[in-house]
């Protein structure tokens, strides 16, 4: 018993036809379907294109369900795909486009104004290789008042501050990029890097005295200066003395550090003897942006391959999917006289229409999406604002639609060679003699049978069960990367700063209370570190104490020194992460961080020289220290290895652990108390923060979200073609008895056997990428991750990770389960 097809006498997606002579199946010449003369295969160009187009109008208008989940498909495909590459492309020398677009300074020359007039600097604009100058513009250095709610002993670091009348020029075109440049006196232009905590346009700051108002902040990408002011402004700064003269020189060759020097000598011997008083190379300043993007380059490329990856297979899923649907009309479309290119054509088209209204909002929301995302890349890259280049706007659409359409031609094509009567024959997906006879093997567990009929669904159509396997396994792949790469990036920021020791942490700077008028207090006079050890033993609910203070010595063979860190005290409470080796024990001996090592050349076992004023001491490396600090060149040592160098040290810090049970932020309280009459102040120890860290953490959760979506979609479309292939199968359980919501359960277990078969594959793969991408990013940026901040998938987290395969197949199926669960016995009866 075989109820009529309802394809039969409708076209692709139900446009409907009237065979006129002859049998439907044989191909009749009077099908009447754009008019009253001709059937498909008979003369007139016009008459058969008629009937292409009303094909293709009736299926995408049919369809709905399917054209919907297509055009939400390519949205979010196409969106995670301008997304993941506009990304990758910004990660890739943004220093050099920004650069380019702000014609930067090759080289910043600073003058001495007592000894050349600016009427000669301006000369050296003809100097032998200077293709173009700015300035002179005056400049001075000053330090901005303290804020009020700076931690203790912080003191401002002074500014490089110029008088320049517009951020235009030939050199060195400052962006703004909040509010306006400065007009007149007593106005300020803050450099982005160096606005104040908590600060922005409209405050009111003082500098040696002078009130300035924040009107606009900029961006210089050579680093040309930390703030502006109109040049009037700046002789006031200048407190009467002759200020500095700055010069920006665009130099026609500058792409090694000698022909650099060679500019610089061609401009220093343009001046008289004396006159320069410091020069800065461009090379420099990009070297510093290189480290800061390229910790973004391994994990942003790991992404972008995903996310093209996944657009590519959930668009080629729900397309061929969408054709194969469809085999059986493809018949009647061969029998009433359709050609195997017109089918072809047809599908195409019907496929495009819905594809290219998706794209084109995909395109507008992977732009919108990068707004907020590629603000924050820019500020850590040190950049003006990145945006989508046209060229990624225009590619990812044009090869979405090129997948789309040879998704669509090739199936269609293939079906429409098969001779008409082998098409018209395939009935209803109702498993075949495979699904059958799993379906009866199953059937034997003691299982209820909406779960047995759900677990023998995937072996009806393996190769559409395939499919939505890999769907689902991109996106658990996705799901353990970024997982993995929160958890190290977490443990990175902790274990990347050793000094944030203890419990509490005591400075022994406060701030004093400033005059009368100013903005808020300034550094006091050091408290004696002998003093505050004492108040903090004498403490209740003191386990143990350690001090450290800094300094800048000279290493041997390292060019401007290394910044040291000296530890007097009881050590043992230290947070520190060693690479390899082990922390120092005795006097002597020393820690350093991978950048150090790699820069100098040094290993552990190794001694470096260390020397101050003369003086010389020899240390022993005994271990490598993870240390994102100082950018990776501190050395930490006890005071009493480098105690011969008699060096000067910055005010002291104490790092204080509490007895177990001791409530810290009350022993905080207390610790402050005893140590505010000796100048020093006590509070808990806060974490550090970072900026690179924080954007890195929006970019994981923004793009994973976007692939699980488009995973999502991928099974929603398969589980709606699955389920209309299978409605004659469920409305035939319904008549038997199945409930509504033992329908939901035998479709849901169908994807989640899926889903859990997927996890099982998914996260090793994600276990094994994040194995590759972290210690790429730890090299890019100079430093080696510990391998215990990269194993972070503990027997816990592999569990929950592998449920994650079930509920993103879950969760796309849904929506179809219920449609199922709601279709009505009848209805499901009849249909085809």
């Amino acid at each position: 018993m075989s109820a009529r097809p309802a394809g039969v006498g409708e076209g692709i997606g139900g446009t409907r036809v009237r065979p006129g002579g002859t049998s439907g199946e044989t191909g009749g010449t009077s099908a009447r379907l754009a008019g009253p003369s001709a059937g498909i295969g008979g003369p007139g160009r016009g008459t058969r294109g008629g009937a292409l187009g009303r094909v293709v109008r009736a299926g995408v208008g049919r369809r709905r369900t399917q054209t919907a989940v297509m055009v939400l498909t390519t949205l979010l495909s196409v969106a995670s795909a301008v997304l993941a590459l506009g990304l990758l492309v910004a990660s890739g020398a943004p220093f050099d486009r920004a650069f380019a677009r702000q014609h930067g300074a090759h080289l910043t020359v600073r003058f001495d104004g007592s000894k050349v007039t600016p009427g000669r600097l301006a000369a050296t604009a003809r100097a032998t290789g200077v293709a173009a100058a700015s300035g002179p513009f005056a400049v001075t250095s000053l330090r901005l008042g303290a804020d009020r709610t700076a931690p203790p002993g912080f003191a401002p670091p002074p500014l490089t501050v110029v008088g320049r009348a517009s951020a235009a020029g030939p050199v060195d075109a400052v962006t703004l990029t909040e509010g306006r440049w400065a007009t007149a006196p007593g106005e300020i232009v803050l450099e982005r890097g160096s606005v104040p905590p908590a600060s922005g346009t409209g405050e009111r700051l003082t500098a040696d005295g002078v009130a300035l108002t924040v009107v606009g902040i900029a961006e210089s990408v050579g680093e040309s200066a930390d703030a502006w002011v109109v040049p009037d402004q700046l002789t006031a700064l200048a407190g009467g003395r002759p200020p500095a003269l700055q010069m920006l020189y665009r130099l026609t060759s500058a792409g090694t550090a000698a022909e650099v020097a060679a500019g610089r000598q061609a401009v220093t011997a343009a001046v008289p003897a004396g006159a320069v008083s410091g020069t800065r190379s461009y090379l420099d300043v990009r070297e510093s942006a290189r480290r800061n993007t390229a910790a973004f380059v391994p994990f942003v490329s790991a992404f972008a391959v995903l996310g093209l990856g996944m657009s590519v297979l959930v668009i080629g899923i729900v397309v061929s999917g969408a054709v194969g649907a469809a085999t059986r009309r493809i018949g009647i479309l061969k029998s009433l006289g359709f050609t195997p290119f017109q089918v072809g054509r047809a599908y195409v088209a019907q496929a495009l229409i819905p594809a290219a209204v998706g794209t084109v909002l995909g395109v507008a929301l992977g732009n919108l999406l990068a707004v907020p995302i590629m603000a924050e890349v820019a500020q850590v890259y040190g950049t003006t604002e990145v945006l989508i280049p046209v060229w990624v706007d225009l590619v990812v659409p044009a090869g979405a639609l090129a997948l789309v359409a040879a998704t669509a031609f090739g199936p269609a094509l293939r079906a429409a060679r098969l001779p008409t009567a082998t098409v018209l024959r395939i009935g209803p997906a109702t498993g075949g003699g495979r699904g059958r006879a799993i379906r009866g093997l199953l059937g034997r567990l003691p299982l209820p049978r909406p779960v047995t009929l759900g677990l023998a669904g995937p072996f009806a159509r393996p190769g559409r069960a395939a499919s939505t396997a890999a769907a689902v396994t991109f996106g658990t792949l996705a799901v353990t990367l970024a997982v993995g790469l929160g958890s190290t990036l977490v443990a990175i920021k902790a274990d990347g700063d050793p000094d944030r020791g203890g419990d509490v942490t005591v400075h022994t700077v406060t701030l004093a209370q400033g005059k009368p008028g100013d903005p808020g207090p300034l550094p006091g006079k050091p408290a004696d570190p002998a003093a505050v050890a004492a108040a903090i033993a004498a403490l209740p609910g003191t386990e143990s104490a350690y001090r450290t203070a800094r300094t800048q010595l000279d290493v041997a063979g390292l060019k401007g020194g290394a910044p040291l860190v000296a530890y007097e005290g009881d050590t043992a409470g230290s947070p520190h992460t060693m690479v390899s080796g082990r922390w120092f024990g005795a006097t002597g001996e020393a820690v350093a961080a991978s950048r150090f090592l790699r820069t100098t050349g040094v290993r552990v076992g190794d001694a470096v020289t260390l020397s101050e004023q003369g003086r010389t001491v020899r240390v022993r490396i005994v271990g490598e220290i993870f240390d994102l600090g100082d950018d990776g060149m501190a050395l930490r040592t006890t005071a009493a290895s480098v105690a011969s160098l008699r060096s000067r040290y910055e005010p002291a810090d104490f790092a204080v652990t509490v007895t177990e049970g001791t409530d810290a932020a009350r022993y905080a309280e207390r610790l402050d108390a005893a140590v505010r009459p000796l100048r020093a102040e006590a509070a808990l120890t806060e974490g550090s923060k970072s900026s690179v860290i924080r954007a890195m953490q929006a970019l994981i959760v923004m793009l994973t979200l976007m692939l699980v979506a488009v995973a999502c979609l991928g099974v929603l479309n398969t589980v709606v073609l699955d389920t209309r292939d299978r409605v004659r199968d469920l409305g035939v359980f319904k008549a038997l008895g199945m409930t509504p919501r033992q329908t939901v359960t035998q479709v849901l277990t169908s994807v989640g056997t899926l889903g859990l078969v997927s996890g099982a594959v998914g996260v090793p793969l994600g276990m094994v990428l994040h194995g590759r991408v972290m210690p790429a990013m730890g090299r890019a940026v100079g430093t080696t991750i510990p391998p215990a901040d990269i194993d972070v998938y503990g027997t816990p987290l592999l569990v929950l990770l592998a449920t994650a395969g079930v509920v993103i197949a879950t969760a796309g199926a849904l929506l179809p389960a219920g449609w199922a669960a709601r279709t009505a016995t009848a209805r499901a009866l009849r249909a085809e």
